[in-house]
C-alpha cells in the first residue's frame, strides 16, 4: 500500500518540484511518533535549505490537498536528504563521482567490512572506489550501502 502511494504522489508533484529546481531523491510514508506522515526528500545543487524546503511545502501541499491522493490524515514533511544519506539510485552514484566515500559491506572481503575511498564506478553490478591501497571493485549483492563520506575537523 505505502509502495502505490508513494508512486501516486511522485506522479502528481514530481513536475512542480522539477520546475522550481528540485530534484526529489526521495518519497517515504510511513508512520512515525504515532501518526503516518510523507516525507518528501529534495535535493539542489547549492543544498537545502529550510526557505527551500518551505517554498517546496507551499508549491506541493494544495497539488495533494486537491487530488487527495491518501486516504485519512499525514503530515506532509519536506526535507533534505542529509550529508550521509546512502545512496540508492545510479543518479546518487553519477552525482557523487570522483567524491570520497564510505562502503560498507554485508561480510568482510579481504578481512574488512568497511572501505573508503573515491568513488569512480556504479554498474548495475559492481562499485569501484580508489583507495589508498588501489582500485577495490566491489560486487553490489556484498555491498549494504555507499554514502559520502563525512569528516569532522
Amino acid at each position: 500500500m505505502a509502495d502505490r502511494i508513494v508512486e501516486k504522489v511522485d506522479s502528481l508533484i514530481r513536475d512542480t518540484i522539477e520546475r522550481l529546481g528540485y530534484e526529489i531523491v526521495d518519497i517515504e510514508y510511513k508512520k512515525q511518533y504515532g501518526q503516518m506522515n510523507l516525507t518528501v526528500f529534495i535535493d539542489i545543487e547549492k543544498g537545502v535549505s529550510l526557505d527551500d524546503c518551505e517554498t517546496v511545502h507551499n508549491a506541493v501541499n494544495p497539488i495533494l490537498d486537491e487530488a487527495d491522493p491518501i486516504d485519512g490524515t499525514y503530515i506532509l514533511n519536506i526535507s533534505s536528504p542529509g550529508l550521509d544519506r546512502p545512496f540508492k539510485k545510479q543518479r546518487d552514484f553519477e552525482r557523487n563521482y570522483g567524491r570520497e566515500v564510505e562502503v560498507k559491506l554485508y561480510a568482510p572481503l579481504m578481512g574488512k567490512k568497511n572501505y573508503e575511498g573515491v568513488l569512480k564506478e556504479k554498474t548495475d553490478s559492481t562499485v569501484t572506489i580508489e583507495t589508498e591501497n588501489g582500485e577495490i571493485k566491489l560486487e553490489m549483492t556484498r555491498v549494504a550501502l555507499v554514502r559520502p563520506l563525512v569528516r569532522f575537523e
